[in-house]
């Protein structure tokens, strides 16, 4: 077992602006958009915890190949997803068995490939599973959402996918390798929420602001892949009846906090991650309205952070973290995190854990692990795993509390 403990730097500010003792910002390095500000205090730079967080970290399994995400099976072991378009069942011992049969085909070019899996609230009894993938189709390819039923053999850790059920798809179908999103979240009402991206171009970006698209939204379905009656648009000529949410850029993480509302962050330009609460029928800005800069260095748009029709987010970064996976911190493991989200840092290579108050950030803390991870989990263990990637292929760490 490695011993791992928080090693931000403790440089004090000099800054009046933070109530009580004023602790160090989480983030040093200069912003990429030096001239933009926060639309409030607190929207970015957090200071760090008053304690730095100690953990220790175990590799649970190694040698997987390049993994998407990871979803706990009642029994304790783990449903994991490949980019390449393979799901195997990996044991609590961390023994991954062969490729699950009956996985529909991907476009794994790029950023596409097979990528979120979610159990039905009813998994237990039904056996049903819902995934979200880089459809092949006519003209190119977008992100679908399936549906399917899991027929395992916990003796070996084999399986099979049955009745599978493309229920959902993105569109306009686009050829591009980029963007695809996604994260699928359970709400408590059974409903559905599917994140996916506006696909990067600067021609289909754009469409991000356009409800008669499919691009760069929050969806709101049902198990079928129906639009649920309350959604916003349901009564709008010419919008699409799914669309909960809009001006999204790239969602890749997504989780539910305590109240089980919605909570998503997506992938910024070149600074312009965002932590947002994505809400019924907002317009969360992109491209018109967002921090951060192209990765040319010039402006996004008109280069405004700010408009009235739009949201702002409730925390960004830059620089970028580059998001991928959430999850909501209810646990014994690390009393400290309650009422956190954990969320996987490709860029910065380990866990970055932001606290709140309310719907306010009061502080960030960066959990280093070396290593890009792609998806977070809770076990019912309390401690959080991470799933990583390194050079085509990814390991499973579980991160306990060090103290």
């Amino acid at each position: 077992m490695i011993h791992i403990p928080n090693l931000l730097t403790a440089t004090l500010l000099s800054s009046a602006l933070l109530a009580g003792p004023v602790f160090a910002q989480v983030e040093t390095a200069p912003p990429n958009a030096p001239d933009q500000t926060p639309a409030f205090e607190g929207q970015t730079r957090a200071p760090t915890p008053a304690e730095a967080t100690a953990v220790s970290t175990e590799v649970v399994a190694d040698g997987l190949p390049h993994l998407w995400a990871m979803e706990f099976l009642p029994d304790g072991r783990m449903l994991v997803t490949a980019k390449a378009g393979a799901m195997h069942i990996v044991s609590e011992a961390g023994n991954a068995g062969p490729e699950i049969t009956g996985v529909p085909e991907v476009d794994s070019r790029g950023q596409g490939g097979l990528l979120d899996v979610a159990l039905a609230p009813d998994f237990e009894t039904s056996g049903l599973i819902y995934f979200s993938f880089s459809e092949p189709r006519d003209g190119g390819n977008g992100t679908s959402v399936a549906s399917a039923k899991l027929v395992q053999d916990p003796g070996n850790n084999t399986g099979a996918l049955e009745d599978v059920k493309v229920i959902f798809q993105q569109t306009p179908t686009y050829n591009g390798d980029k963007h695809f999103g996604s994260r699928l979240v359970f709400g408590p009402e059974g409903e559905l929420y599917v994140t996916v991206g506006e696909r990067s171009d600067v021609e289909p970006r754009v469409q991000a602001q356009d409800i008669g698209s499919g691009l760069g939204k929050t969806f709101r379905i049902d198990v079928t892949g129906a639009a649920l009656t309350d959604n916003p648009f349901v009564d709008t000529e010419g919008a699409l009846p799914e669309i909960w949410s809009l001006g999204h850029r790239n969602m890749q993480s997504a989780a539910l906090d305590g109240e089980g509302r919605l909570w998503t962050v997506e992938h910024g330009p070149k600074g312009g991650d965002e932590l947002n609460r994505p809400e019924a029928g907002k317009n969360y800005g992109w491209p018109e309205v967002t921090y951060g800069v192209d990765y040319s260095g010039a402006p996004i748009g008109e280069g405004i952070t700010e408009k009235a029709e739009t949201e702002q987010p409730v925390y960004y970064w830059d620089p970028v973290i580059a998001p991928s996976g959430m999850a909501y911190y209810e646990g014994a493991e690390f009393p400290a995190w309650d009422n956190s989200f954990i969320i996987g840092g490709l860029v910065a290579q380990g866990l970055v854990v932001v606290h709140l108050d309310g719907d306010q950030v009061t502080s960030e803390e960066r959990i280093p692990l070396q290593a890009r991870v792609r998806d977070v989990k809770v076990g019912t263990d309390g401690a959080v795993y991470a799933v990583t990637e390194n050079s085509g292929s990814s390991q499973i760490i579980r991160v306990s509390s060090g103290s």
